[in-house]
């Protein structure tokens, strides 16, 4: 329930008292000639035409002297000081700020602009508008809004106070834009695919749930759009991409957030080396293209996005061997690796006992090699039974052409060579479903109509998928995940309520 402080209760009734006043505390609307960023970057005109400037933002604070004050007005492009003193606004106009104005309202403020003795740039008032009464304070001024969790629930109150913040937003639209420029310009098409699938695909990961009243069918958010990607191939088009959400039943970190946005992207007659000199040239245009240059700071660490060598590429095996001394093969006895890798401080000897030779690897690598890949590094040489959808390599059948980009500790990107033989594919499906009887809940459907698609032919091809909001915490030296989602997934305030004895959640 909303809570009514004593202190938002007086602002309620000044909500009422501005009424009694024929005053409307919520306006329809109003037209803002300029923004702030405009008015501060072209100062000196605006100064010596005199020319008016319209602007509306929120109160973020108010100094009074009297029959005078100054306050900043904060708006979609930054903050400027205005000023407003008595007679020089209507004196209606002037009352209604004195007695009922706050900081976080939303003003109108009509003037001409002036420096004050201290130089700064300000808007002289000579009308002032009320535009939206907040009834709720903004976190108090030298403060802030610091708790985390409170952040992400209340990103609008983040927004408004941490400047940081917003200017973090405003990156990640540009991410955005610079690569759909990238790929619009080397001939690729932006699609759209279904978030609901009748069958899930594309990745490892667990479902979310839902049901179709009207079809009476049950349906799962997609855990990724590659199937339906790659049926465009096969429908003939060539070059094609999409940017959206994927939906992931898993746990929550700094890294993972159950809806998270992904570019996939598919080139026909590709093979997965093509695909990896296009992420390459395509994350330093786009750092050319926001950041001027292609050297990022990433949590303390200089890295280069275009190394006079260009980027690193090794096997998962020599990336192991490189780190930790260790020589290991993918057909090795598990116990074997299990003596080899015994000695090895921080891992869990107990979660070990049960994996076989290729989840052990697979571990060993994910928890002492790849917090030592800063610079971006392509992994390769991954497991065929761990690529269902990618082919083999021809000189190694236990490998598949596959590819993990790396970038300051983080996994940022996934490609491979797509599997286009359907009664191979059909074959790796079979056994996913096998993995799926025995417990697996990650392991993929078969999916028939793929494979019939796969029937009518799909040209040689290669995917890519890169997880966007990875790409812009490594551009704006954010360390968790929920810093570049707007509205990250939280569990509900006060906790998960309990459940009933076998009470089941309506879908709808």
């Amino acid at each position: 329930m909303l809570e009514r402080s004593p202190l938002i209760q007086n602002r309620y009734d000044k909500v009422d008292a501005i009424r009694k006043k024929n005053i409307n505390p919520y306006v329809n609307r109003f037209a803002p000639t300029h923004n702030s960023q405009e008015i501060l970057d072209n100062a000196e005109h605006f100064i010596s035409t005199e020319q008016k400037v319209v602007i509306a933002g929120r109160i973020l604070t108010v100094r009074s002297f009297g029959k005078a004050a100054f306050f900043h007005i904060l708006d979609g492009k930054g903050k400027i000081q205005a000023f407003v003193k008595s007679g020089m606004i209507p004196d209606e106009e002037f009352a209604l700020f004195k007695e009922f104005i706050d900081s976080g309202d939303i003003v109108g403020v009509e003037g001409v602009v002036f420096r004050t003795k201290t130089g700064e740039v300000t808007v002289l008032a000579q009308r002032l508008h009320l535009l939206t009464k907040s009834v709720r304070p903004l976190p108090e001024k030298w403060h802030g809004l610091r708790d985390t969790d409170t952040r992400y629930r209340q990103r609008y109150v983040d927004l408004i106070v941490n400047e940081d913040v917003h200017k973090t937003f405003e990156m990640r639209s540009k991410i955005m834009s610079s690569c759909r420029r990238y790929l619009d310009g080397r001939g690729y098409m932006e699609v759209e695919t279904p978030m609901m699938h009748p069958l899930y695909g594309g990745a490892f990961a667990r479902p979310f749930l839902t049901y179709h009243n009207t079809l009476d069918i049950q349906l799962y958010l997609r855990i990724a759009p590659e199937l339906y990607l790659k049926r465009l191939l096969v429908g003939g088009f060539e070059k094609v991409y999409e940017i959206n959400r994927n939906f992931r039943n898993e746990g929550i970190s700094v890294h993972h957030n159950p809806e998270f946005t992904m570019l996939e992207l598919y080139t026909a007659f590709w093979d997965y080396t093509d695909t990896a000199a296009l992420l390459e040239d395509m994350l330093k245009a786009i750092a050319k293209d926001i950041l001027g240059m292609t050297k990022i700071i990433y949590q303390g660490d200089e890295i280069d996005l275009n190394p006079p060598d260009g980027w690193k590429r090794m096997t998962i095996l020599e990336a192991i061997r490189a780190a930790l001394g260790l020589s290991l093969r993918w057909d090795e006895p598990p116990d074997d690796i299990r003596v080899k890798i015994g000695h090895i401080s921080g891992l869990d000897a107990a979660g070990l006992k049960d994996l076989d030779s290729v989840e052990l690897i697979l571990k060993l690598f994910e928890q002492k090699v790849e917090p030592t890949l800063i610079h971006p590094t392509f992994i390769m040489g991954y497991p065929r039974v761990k690529s269902p959808l990618a082919k083999t390599k021809p000189d190694d059948p236990l490998v598949a052409e596959r590819f993990e980009l790396f970038i300051g500790r983080l996994e940022v990107a996934n490609a491979y060579s797509e599997l286009n033989d359907p009664a191979e594919q059909l074959q790796r499906f079979q056994e996913q479903a096998r993995r799926r009887a025995a417990g697996d809940a990650e392991a993929m459907c078969v999916d028939e109509d793929y494979v019939r698609a796969l029937e009518y032919g799909m040209p040689p091809a290669s995917g890519l998928g890169v997880g966007m909001d990875r790409l812009v915490m490594l551009f704006t030296d954010c360390c968790s995940i929920r810093d570049v989602i707007l509205f990250p997934t939280l569990r509900p305030e006060g906790g998960r309520p309990a459940k009933t004895e076998n009470e089941k959640p309506e879908i709808n």
